[in-house]
């Protein structure tokens, strides 16, 4: 009889890769999941909804003045004639492009001005640290809403009053603390003695060890600069016609919700939806990449 050892396989297993856990663990939290889904199905409206809609937004149906949903008008019409549908969708998409451009470049500029301050010490870190106490303390809603009103709408330069003005100071000094530790590790201190240049450093070594930060505040940045640009618009210093946005939207909605409610409650719910699927992301991507956290410690 042979020996049953020889005739058991051995069985080896491929050691699990970074991503491949973090993708396990995300899929794990079934709100995070839908989360993902609705931001996708709200792109793809983004994307697809002016494209399908039967009035361009900006075109005018005299035939139809302030009518609700209809067979030619899916989310009704306002009381110049606009179709709200193609005003939704191309509104998303326009607080989609702001959110995303601000988010990316403040989540750059922050990561790179936080861990250089945190490298480099002494004057550089004073002087860095200086500067974003003191933009702490500034009301920046009005200097965001002044220089706001002067771009004359156009949400491009919006975006970069954002990224410049008010976007990446907090984010910033959360890097700087975390950069703060990792300043001490051995790989540093090796790559300074091999005679690595700082920023060399900053950029290969202490940057990528804090990408999972910087995935988080991404995603979190991006609620952030959707609601920070719907509350110019609703005020009136953000996107202005014939341009629109969510927030104008709603700002032009909200004073028509007894009579013509759909104006308001249609951009109002593609808002919420936006918010809450990014924050169910953020909660997520928050669990997957932090191992003390309940979705990370599980087996």
């Amino acid at each position: 009889m042979a020996n049953t050892a020889t005739d058991t396989a051995v069985v080896t297993t491929r050691p699990m890769s970074k991503w491949t856990l973090y993708t396990r663990r995300f899929m794990r939290n079934k709100p995070a999941v839908a989360g993902i889904v609705i931001f996708i199905l709200l792109v793809l409206f983004a994307i697809i909804g002016p494209l399908i809609a039967k009035f361009d937004h900006v075109q005018l149906d005299f035939l139809a003045l302030s009518e609700g949903p209809s067979a030619d008008h899916w989310f009704g019409t306002t009381a110049s004639g606009n179709d709200t549908f193609a005003q939704v969708a191309v509104g998303l998409q326009r607080s989609l492009m702001i959110a995303v451009s601000v988010s990316l470049g403040t989540t750059i500029l922050s990561a790179i001005i936080g861990t250089a301050a945190a490298y480099f010490g002494g004057r550089t870190e004073k002087i860095t640290l200086a500067v974003i106490h003191f933009m702490m303390v500034i009301p920046s809603f009005l200097i965001l809403s002044l220089l706001s009103n002067r771009s004359g709408g156009d949400w491009r330069i919006i975006a970069l009053i954002m990224i410049f003005v008010v976007g990446w100071y907090f984010p910033a000094r959360v890097v700087w603390t975390t950069a703060l530790s990792l300043r001490e590790r051995e790989y540093v201190h090796a790559a300074r003695y091999m005679g690595v240049g700082g920023m060399t450093i900053v950029m290969r070594h202490l940057l990528p060890n804090i990408g999972s930060l910087l995935v988080i505040n991404f995603t979190l940045g991006i609620v952030g600069a959707v609601m920070a640009e719907t509350g110019l618009s609703f005020i009136g210093f953000g996107v202005k016609i014939p341009d629109v946005s969510l927030g104008s939207l709603i700002g032009s909605g909200a004073s028509t919700i007894t009579s013509a409610p759909w104006l308001f409650y249609f951009p109002a719910a593609a808002l919420t939806m936006l918010t809450v699927s990014m924050s169910l992301v953020a909660d997520g991507l928050r669990d997957a990449l932090d191992p003390t956290s309940a979705a990370g410690g599980q087996a």
